[in-house]
């Protein structure tokens, strides 16, 4: 499985920017710009905190896996390389996402002297830190559930994805 890699990432977030700027400014001139969500944030960072849990409990269990302590419970291959599946949709959603509420939250920088603006530069540099958030949590399970450099050393198969 090839790992994700940063620029992608860092592109995906560029791209959704300039567009989301440029669309930002397109709907401003026609119309009443849609507002940013609060909740948009919110999800992201449940997102986040469930991405950091399974990271933590897949490193430990194959930790516990790796010193042989008895009744400690393995990592299947197969549930190391959904979670790593689910990080990576998680790091390209969330990059996209953030992208586009960072352009958002460019133009809105103009006008933070209305208040209803205001709250909506903060909500989409709230999403973007949040988004942000995902992505670090996911390169952090992604790291968690590589294969070793070279041959499995405990002859488990644990860390198969």
């Amino acid at each position: 499985m090839k790992q994700l890699r940063l620029g992608v990432l860092a592109g995906l977030f560029a791209a959704a920017g300039v567009l989301s700027w440029g669309g930002a400014r397109l709907w401003d001139s026609l119309g009443t710009l849609p507002s940013v969500p609060l909740a948009a944030s919110i999800v992201l960072a449940v997102i986040a905190v469930i991405l950091l849990a399974t990271a933590l409990t897949t490193r430990a269990r194959l930790r516990a896996q790796r010193e042989r302590r008895p009744g400690a419970k393995g990592v299947e291959p197969l549930m190391a390389a959904r979670a790593v599946v689910f990080g990576q949709a998680s790091a390209l959603v969330a990059a996209l996402v953030s992208g586009m509420y960072g352009g958002t939250g460019v133009f809105l920088l103009g006008y933070l002297d209305v208040p209803p603006r205001r709250d909506q530069a903060i909500y989409a540099g709230a999403a973007v830190l949040a988004g942000v958030a995902v992505i670090a949590a996911a390169m952090f399970l992604e790291r968690v559930c590589r294969l070793p450099d070279g041959d499995d050393h405990d002859g488990t198969g644990a860390a198969a994805a």
